[in-house]
């Protein structure tokens, strides 16, 4: 059983996330830049050759709300710009030369930056990211609300709620 006020799991991972993030920002104010760390996974994913909204959510793991809206951003401050496709239905998604200068100047900052992971993880001792991939991965098989009910189920039925 856990203590009343002991963090859950998704306030761990968002005070992570902000941990991060903060830092991140600090460094893109060193380098002048005026950028938002959610444009990441958007321009490494445009980066590594996805074109479409699908295409950078898939490799992303992010919503495509989220993707969306991130775009909306970047297409306001002229770091992409979209146009049709050539199915109708599909929006291009192009990094304009703003786009492009940034994310030159970004290349050796994300490299840093996995550097900088690797030595947290050798700090804590685990693999922090392979931690949290596993865990995406069993919540892609078995959804955290599904595993919820069965264990308010098993509480219900007179049992710890572990069987």
């Amino acid at each position: 059983m856990t203590k009343r006020n002991e963090p859950g799991l998704g306030e761990l991972l968002r005070y992570v996330s902000e941990l991060v993030e903060l830092g991140a920002e600090e460094h893109y104010q060193q380098m002048g830049l005026k950028y938002r760390a959610r444009y990441t996974p958007v321009l490494r994913a445009i980066r590594s050759g996805a074109r479409t909204v699908t295409e950078i959510t898939a490799l992303t793991h992010l919503t495509q709300g989220a993707i969306s809206q991130t775009l909306s951003h970047m297409e306001t401050e002229g770091v992409i710009a979209r146009q049709r496709g050539e199915d109708a239905r599909q929006t291009v998604v192009q990094l304009t030369p703003a786009g492009k200068k940034l994310v030159s100047k970004l290349t050796s900052h994300w490299t840093a930056t996995f550097e900088t992971i690797e030595h947290l993880e050798e700090e804590i001792g685990y693999p922090l990211r392979r931690v949290l991939e596993d865990t995406a991965q069993a919540l892609e098989k078995q959804g955290f609300s599904q595993r919820l009910a069965n264990i308010k189920q098993g509480i219900a039925a007179g049992g710890s709620g572990h069987d």
